[in-house]
């Protein structure tokens, strides 16, 4: 049980605090897709393809952008609108290869959605017939508490201590650092406004204390940002472990979409991507 232990904290030490490699970077934390779904061979599939071609490209030469797909002559109803964001402390390459992969699972997991979003360790994707840009969202999206060990207080007052430089009013969206043994990482989509970020990133604090306090780990994502948190001293060789550890929210499973209705022969339609930073 102890090795386990230790293993699985340095896996969530590596994951938060090191420079993600690709292959951690496509580790999936949660999907979901939209419960409204498009019929298929109609504006609005060409339109999700043009979406996601200009996601993609976009992805590597920044590690954030939005777009809205609205060719001239097109009804609301035909636009989608959409974003990416990689971790602030990824690599281009690393960034790229992210975006791609949530967008081909994307593909698969949400084929016939009208929106979805994913969030993998090294990146952010949603898209939607409604705008969502600069839009609040503080709806808790995934949530995971590491094993339960006997702190000291101390060992709280580190934990607080942390979570509070990551809250601090720095004016930044991604955020990284260490309180004594104590490391954190914080992010927040950056089509909100830098008071909208703090007020989210409060929140995902307030619950993530609440919920994970006493674990030597927590992670907590909501709609627009996300806090975590691992402590060092935990990896000590002696942990006094209380519970084994557990997750309290599993990645969004949806139920599959509707069978598709037979294929409409429209004409190809001109789309325009437009970037909107």
């Amino acid at each position: 049980m102890l090795e386990q232990t230790l293993f699985l904290w340095f896996s969530i030490f590596y994951l938060l605090f090191s420079v993600l490699s690709i292959s951690a970077a496509n580790s999936i934390i949660y999907v979901e897709c939209s419960q409204l779904y498009f019929t298929m061979a109609t504006s609005y599939e060409s339109h999700i393809n043009s979406l996601f071609t200009s996601l993609s490209e976009s992805s590597s030469i920044s590690n954030f952008n939005k777009f809205q797909i609205c060719p001239p002559g097109y009804s609301q109803s035909d636009v989608v609108y959409g974003l990416y964001q990689c971790r602030g402390d990824v690599s281009s390459t690393t960034c790229r290869n992210c975006v791609a992969n949530s967008l081909s699972q994307l593909k698969t997991s949400c084929p016939m959605s009208t929106g979805g979003q994913i969030q993998l360790e090294g990146c952010f994707v949603k898209y939607n017939n409604t705008s969502f840009f600069g839009v609040e969202d503080k709806m808790e999206m995934s949530k995971s508490c590491g094993p339960s060990v006997v702190y000291n207080m101390q060992a709280l007052n580190r934990i607080d201590d942390a979570l509070t430089y990551l809250t601090a009013g720095n004016g930044q969206y991604f955020r990284k650092g260490a309180f004594e043994n104590v490391q954190g990482v914080a992010q927040c989509v950056q089509d909100l406004t830098v008071s909208e970020c703090e007020d989210c990133l409060l929140e995902a604090r307030a619950r993530l204390r609440s919920e994970c306090e006493t674990s030597a780990w927590g992670n907590m994502y909501l709609g627009k940002c996300f806090i975590r948190y691992a402590d060092q001293d935990r990896c000590d060789g002696s942990p006094i472990i209380k519970s084994p550890p557990q997750t309290s929210t599993s990645p969004i499973i949806t139920p599959p979409p509707p069978p598709p209705t037979p294929p409409q022969l429209t004409p190809p339609a001109i789309t325009t991507a437009r970037s909107l930073l």
